[in-house]
C-alpha cells in the first residue's frame, strides 16, 4: 500500500515494538480498524527483540500474590508510581500475556507443560515468564509481527517519522521520510506512539542503534507534555564488551544464584537490589578501584547453557565460558523511566495522539521501572489505547500521570512542576540562567554543510557527554558541562538532512529535556542521584513535566513529494 492510500486509516501506529504490535494487532483482529503501522527500521527491527529477562504477570489469580507485584513495583519507583496505573498493570498483565500466548508465542514449560517462572530484583517472588531463557522479547516479536502481517492495512517499513502532523489542535498524521529524502503525510483519525525509547543518548547502552528517541523528541517539538525524562535506568549487568549494543546478562541469572564481585573478588551488594541501587553501587565501587568493569560470578550456576541458551551463545562469540570464567560487566542505559505523559488510556495532551510502552510515561515506573515490568507495560497499555478509541474517547482525563499536567499538587496524590525548555535556544533552557548565559552555547558553528563523519563525530562526543556527565551519578558541575556538548551536536544537526541528522537532532532535543529536569531535581531519587543533594526530598515528590512550548526549526527533510 502507498502513502496515498491512507487517507482512511482509522489508527495509525508509529513503531513496531509490543506497545505497538500488540496494540495494532488487536485494533485490526478484535475490532476490524483499518490500521497502518510505520517503523524506520524493518517491522522486526525493535528494542522489544533484545528483551531477555521475561515479563512480570501473577498468572496464578492469586490478589495476595498481585498485591505483592503492586507493591515490589511501588517499592522500585521511589515515590513516583501512579497507584492507580500500577494496579492497572498488574490486575490486567496477566490476560496480556494469555493474549500473546493465544497469538502463538511460546513461554518456557517446565516437563509437566507449567510455565517456569524466575525472580528478579526487587520481586518478592517468582512471577516472571520468559522464553528460551533469556530471548523471550525476540519470542514475543516474532509472535507479533506474524500477526500483524496478516492483519494489517498498511505497513511502512524503512520510514524516518519526523514530526506530527497537527491541525486544529488535534493530531491527524505524521510526516515522514523515505531513504531517498521525499517526504510525505501519513493521515488517520488516531496515531499511536509507541516508538520506545532513547538508550542512544550515552555511549555504552543495551539499546539498539535505532533507539533515538524519535517519539518523544516529536512530541516536544510539537508542545506535548512529556515528564520524568531524567529518570535513565542503567542495566547493571552488561558484558563489559566493544560490542554495541551491549549484550545484556540478564537479571535472571542474579535469581538463579550469580555473584557480583568487585576486582577484587569482593561481593560488595545485594545482587536482588532493584536495578537502580546495583548500579550505584557498582559505579561508586568502580570509581574507588579507578576501574571500568566488575565480575558477574555464574560459576556456580547448573545447567547454564540448557537454561540460557542466548546468553550462552553470547558469551560463547565473546571467548567466555560461564562454568569456569567470571564475566566482566558494567552498567549501560537501558530504559527510559518517563516519556510522553498520558492518562490510564494512553491518552496524551494533544488530542488524536496517544502514546504507550517506552516511549510513555504512564506513571507505571515511577522514578526507577521494576524488573520485567517493561514489556508489560506495553501490552497492557496498547490494549487500552485501542479499546479507549473504540469508545471514542477523544481527550485525555485527569487519570494516572495526567494527574500531573491536569490537576494541582494539592489535588493529585503526585504533583507536577513545570521546566521550562526551548528546544530551538538551548539544551538547559531556563532551567538554568547561567547556563544560558554562556556555558550552553555551541563552542563552534558550522559553516559547511555537515559530512556523515561530522555527525557521527558529533554524535559520539555528546553520547560519552551524556554517559560522564548525566549518567549513573550527576552534579550540578557535571550536568552544566554535558549542555555544551549536547548544544554543538544540536548546532551541527540543524544544518544538514538526512536520517543520521534526523536522530542527532532528536537525541539531542531529548538530552536538553533530561538536563533540565536534571538539573531541576536537587535531590536523588531512583535512577536520578544527584552526588550534590544525596539524599530524597519531600519538595520533590512531583513529575517534572516539560512542555517546550515552541516548534525549533528541524532538519531539511529533503523533497516533499506533490
Amino acid at each position: 500500500m502507498t502513502f496515498e492510500d491512507d487517507a482512511d486509516l482509522d489508527l495509525l501506529v508509529v513503531g513496531s515494538g509490543v506497545a505497538g504490535l500488540s496494540a495494532a494487532v488487536r485494533a485490526a483482529d478484535t475490532h476490524g480498524f483499518r490500521v497502518g503501522v510505520l517503523t524506520k527500521g524493518d517491522l522486526e527491527q525493535s528494542t522489544t527483540r533484545w528483551a531477555q529477562g521475561g515479563v512480570a504477570a501473577v498468572l496464578s489469580g492469586d490478589p495476595d500474590s498481585t498485591d505483592l507485584h503492586l507493591a515490589d513495583t511501588l517499592a522500585a519507583g521511589a515515590g513516583l508510581c501512579d497507584i492507580d496505573a500500577v494496579r492497572v498493570l498488574v490486575e490486567e498483565g496477566p490476560s496480556r500475556v494469555r493474549d500473546l500466548i493465544t497469538l502463538g508465542a511460546a513461554f518456557d514449560r517446565d516437563d509437566q507443560g507449567r510455565l517456569e517462572l524466575a525472580r528478579e530484583g526487587g520481586h518478592s517472588l517468582a512471577r516472571v515468564v520468559h522464553a528460551g531463557g533469556a530471548a523471550t522479547g525476540a519470542e514475543i516479536e516474532r509472535a507479533l509481527v506474524a500477526a500483524v502481517r496478516r492483519s494489517a492495512a498498511a505497513i511502512h517499513e524503512n520510514q524516518f517519522a519526523l514530526d506530527l502532523v497537527v491541525e486544529a489542535g488535534r493530531c491527524v498524521g505524521v510526516r515522514a521520510a523515505d531513504g531517498t529524502g521525499v517526504t510525505r503525510v501519513v493521515r488517520a483519525r488516531h496515531v499511536l506512539l509507541a516508538a520506545g525509547g532513547a538508550g542512544q543518548l550515552f555511549a555504552v547502552t543495551t539499546n539498539p542503534i535505532e533507539a533515538t528517541g524519535d517519539g518523544v523528541a516529536m512530541a516536544l517539538r510539537a508542545g506535548v507534555a512529556v515528564a520524568d525524562v531524567e529518570f535513565v535506568q542503567f542495566h547493571p549487568t552488561a558484558l563489559h564488551h566493544p560490542r554495541m549494543p551491549r549484550p545484556l546478562l540478564s537479571e535472571a541469572l542474579r535469581g538463579h544464584g550469580a555473584l557480583l564481585r568487585d576486582t577484587t573478588g569482593v561481593q560488595f551488594v545485594d545482587e536482588l537490589l532493584p536495578r537502580d541501587q546495583v548500579s550505584r553501587a557498582m559505579t561508586r565501587r568502580m570509581l574507588e578501584l579507578d576501574v571500568d568493569h566488575c565480575w558477574l560470578d555464574a560459576t556456580g550456576l547448573d545447567h547454564f547453557v540448557e537454561r540460557f541458551p542466548t546468553i550462552a551463545s553470547a558469551l560463547e562469540e565473546a571467548g567466555l565460558d560461564p562454568s569456569r570464567d567470571w564475566l566482566p560487566i558494567a552498567p549501560a542505559a537501558h530504559y527510559l523511566c518517563g516519556g510522553i505523559v498520558t492518562d490510564l488510556d494512553g491518552a496524551s495532551s494533544l488530542p488524536g495522539l496517544w502514546a504507550a510502552g517506552e516511549v510513555a510515561c504512564s506513571g507505571v515506573h515511577g522514578a526507577n521501572r521494576l524488573a520485567s515490568n517493561s514489556l508489560l507495560e506495553g501490552m497492557v497499555f496498547g490494549a487500552r489505547v485501542v479499546e479507549a478509541v473504540q469508545r471514542g474517547v477523544e481527550h485525555a482525563s485527569a487519570t494516572g500521570a495526567m494527574r500531573s499536567v491536569s490537576e494541582t499538587a494539592d489535588h493529585s496524590p503526585i504533583g507536577g512542576r513545570p521546566v521550562e525548555f526551548r528546544a530551538d535556544v538551548s539544551p538547559l533552557g531556563a532551567a538554568a540562567p547561567d547556563v544560558m548565559a554562556g556555558q550552553a552555547s555551541p563552542t563552534s558553528i558550522p559553516t559547511a554543510i555537515p559530512t556523515s563523519a561530522d555527525i557521527a563525530g558529533a554524535r559520539h562526543r555528546m553520547q560519552r557527554a551524556m554517559t560522564a556527565g548525566a549518567g549513573v551519578l550527576r552534579d550540578a558541575d557535571s550536568l552544566h558541562r554535558t549542555a555544551v556538548a549536547v548544544a554543538d551536536a544540536a548546532a551541527l544537526a540543524a544544518q544538514g538532512s538526512g536520517a543520521d541528522c534526523w536522530e542527532l537532532a532528536n537525541l539531542a532535543t531529548i538530552a536538553g529535556a533530561l538536563l533540565a529536569a536534571a538539573t531541576l531535581r536537587t535531590e536523588s531519587r531512583g535512577a536520578h542521584t544527584r552526588e550534590d543533594f544525596p539524599s530524597a526530598s519531600a519538595e520533590f515528590t512531583a513529575r517534572l513535566v516539560v512542555t517546550a512550548g515552541v516548534r525549533p526549526a528541524t532538519p531539511s527533510a529533503g523533497r516533499l513529494s506533490p
